[in-house]
């Protein structure tokens, strides 16, 4: 998370979001590294990605999440339509190629509601999560060795 955080900081783009955080416990705290494959974690944010940009962009497209706060407006029934579109198509997607990785709802969210809708947001999104499973793997084959120069 640290090289994310500073590439977010360093770039200005947002290479950190919320739904990370879950994804880089899960790959850290894992026991099972098969449990976790590259594409159920990066497939899964990809899938998520997807439904995501596609739902915000035919259900709100010019909403964002602050609008679900005024009771029975138009823009917020639109966003909560967005969003429980989105995080069953993300669903449906994950089950049927197998790429199955829970936080990814969390990251149809984030796009369905308003907050990262641009194709470069969504670029950017599967990108640090690929930067995570890659930094995360690197680490697993580092500390399996146990740091032996033999």
């Amino acid at each position: 998370m640290f090289c994310l955080g500073g590439l977010a900081w360093f770039t200005g783009k947002p290479f950190i979001f919320p739904s990370l955080g879950p994804t880089a416990f899960l790959l850290s705290y894992r026991t099972d590294a098969a449990t976790f494959s590259a594409w159920q974690v990066i497939g899964g944010h990809l899938w998520g990605t997807v439904a995501g940009l596609a739902c915000y962009h035919l259900v709100v497209s010019g909403a964002v999440l602050m609008d679900l706060a005024v009771p029975l407006s138009a823009a917020g029934l639109r966003l909560a339509a967005s969003g429980a579109l989105a995080t069953g198509v993300t669903t449906a997607l994950m089950i049927a190629t197998r790429s199955v990785h829970p936080p990814a709802c969390a990251t149809t969210l984030i796009v369905s509601l308003g907050l990262l809708t641009t194709p470069v947001e969504g670029a950017i999104i599967v990108g640090a999560v690929t930067i995570l499973y890659s930094v995360s793997q690197g680490l697993s084959i580092i500390w399996s060795t146990g740091f032996s120069t033999e």
